[in-house]
């Protein structure tokens, strides 16, 4: 329903300088005079849009003062949701906040869903469903290149492509419907040659924003990069360098990390969520025997696998079942502990790994870090995609609704070839219309909205 007026604390609860409670809907200023009080004797409802009035919160049950605020009046169809917003800055204490949201919701308000600032914004025409999404991106970000790529999304970079790659769609429908209406014209010949020509136009165009897909979700969720290797090479220490602090437990007993440790860093703009694993080997000890199994779990689905020798020793069968694991995937290996004199054979390894990276590393004495960090940025960055691209995919439903309308025009190219009945052409275009109107929501049905808008944060 968007006949009634909403209301949520839109910021972090916790002690602060201030906090915000934002109320939107028809009779947000009324439920907001209602409780205010100006030092200039001036309803919200008599303020000019988009103003911000000094006074005092009151409980009207008991003509308490509450808080010292200021609000913040914007006058609909020019606000967040197209909607009237007034959002209340008082302090950011807990009690102040909550007691404001309160007296808030006891005027007539009720207390928003998660993301239904944002879902009315989409639903009163003032965003699409991927600029919606871009919104979750944005708070969500890690890394400056994320944020910039979902400031993009935000400002309509990827609901411009589809409505471009949409309105091709609708020009080929149309052009096959007037062949259909009009077959008198014998054009059957110039028609199916035209649609080959566009269907192949915007299925390279498709392809190539398809592309894109990887680095997008790289960029959104992070490069899942494992840190694997047998006990007590050095596992932990380079999770703790990468990170600079001490987050896993470092001793010279074999086995000490027993279960896995997640953190997200980033390395020279590429964001990672690193993984600091079990050392694998033989082992009679329950919990350790878990904390290996994990491990192995998560060197197949990684995205990026940093494998750890020591330098110091001879190559064991633990390192050889190892390396033998990811000589088919992307990986870099690391010669921990060149500091002590090195015995590893490194024509060995090379014989099982081939071309991979190989970087020389002493945590202890800070050496090789810089090379690591190097090496991550020119992997992620390799390629002719780059971050400053306007128009990236970073949501897997954007990539699936892609994929679908790409394999509609598949379709499409199939029947030209075969010289099968023009309408069937136009089923399959009408699917790859509908396909790219999933993501800018002109084709969703309302279960995929809401579990869409549950994502987001309350008061967003």
């Amino acid at each position: 329903m968007l006949d009634d007026t909403i209301a949520a604390i839109s910021t972090p609860l916790g002690v602060g300088g201030i906090g915000i409670v934002r109320i939107s809907g028809p009779c947000a200023i009324d439920i907001a005079d209602g409780i205010f009080k100006s030092h200039r004797d001036k309803t919200l409802k008599e303020a000019d849009s988009h103003t911000i009035q000094y006074g005092h919160m009151y409980d009207p049950s008991t003509d308490q003062v509450i808080d010292e605020v200021l609000m913040m009046v914007m006058k609909s169809p020019h606000t967040y949701t197209k909607e009237d917003v007034v959002e209340v800055n008082c302090h950011g204490g807990i009690v102040a906040i909550q007691k404001t949201l309160s007296v808030i919701l006891s005027q007539g308000a009720r207390i928003a869903e998660p993301g239904e600032f944002t879902k009315r914004a989409f639903l009163n025409g003032r965003i699409d469903l991927s600029q919606a999404e871009a919104v979750i991106d944005i708070i969500k970000a890690k890394t400056e290149e994320s944020l910039q790529s979902a400031v993009f999304q935000l400002d309509g970079s990827l609901s411009s492509k589809v409505k471009e790659f949409r309105h091709k769609v609708l020009e080929m429908i149309a052009h096959i419907e007037a062949a259909i209406d009009y077959p008198e014209h014998d054009i059957e010949e110039m028609t199916f040659q035209m649609m080959k020509e566009k269907t192949e136009v915007l299925l390279q165009e498709l392809t190539d924003l398809i592309k894109t897909a990887d680095t997008g979700k790289i960029l959104r969720e992070g490069l899942q990069t494992v840190i694997i290797g047998k006990p007590n090479v050095g596992k932990s220490s380079l999770m703790n360098a990468l990170l600079r602090e001490q987050r896993a437990i470092v001793t010279e007993i074999a086995g000490t990390t027993r279960d896995v440790l997640e953190e997200y860093l980033n390395i020279q703009g590429v964001p990672l969520k690193i993984i600091d694993t079990a050392g694998i080997r033989q082992t009679e000890d329950i919990v350790e025997k878990i904390g290996v199994s994990k491990s192995k779990e998560f060197l197949e689905k990684a995205d990026l696998i940093l494998m750890m020798l020591d330098a110091s020793e001879r190559l064991s069968l633990e390192d050889v079942e190892i390396l033998q694991q990811i000589k088919d995937k992307k990986a870099i290996v690391l010669m921990n502990k060149t500091d002590l004199s090195s015995v590893l054979d490194m024509d060995e390894v090379l014989e099982i790994i081939g071309e991979k990276k190989v970087i020389p590393l002493s945590i202890i004495e800070n050496k090789g870090l810089g090379a690591l960090e190097a090496t991550l940025k020119d992997m992620f960055f390799a390629g002719e995609l780059t971050i400053g691209q306007d128009v990236m995919i970073t949501n897997v439903r954007h990539k699936d609704a892609l994929l679908r309308t790409k394999k509609s025009l598949l379709a499409v190219m199939e029947t030209i070839a075969y010289r099968m009945p023009e309408d069937l052409i136009s089923v399959d275009l009408q699917q790859a219309y509908a396909h790219l109107g999933e993501i800018t929501g002109d084709s969703v049905g309302e279960d995929l909205i809401d579990q869409i808008f549950k994502q987001f944060c309350l008061g967003k």
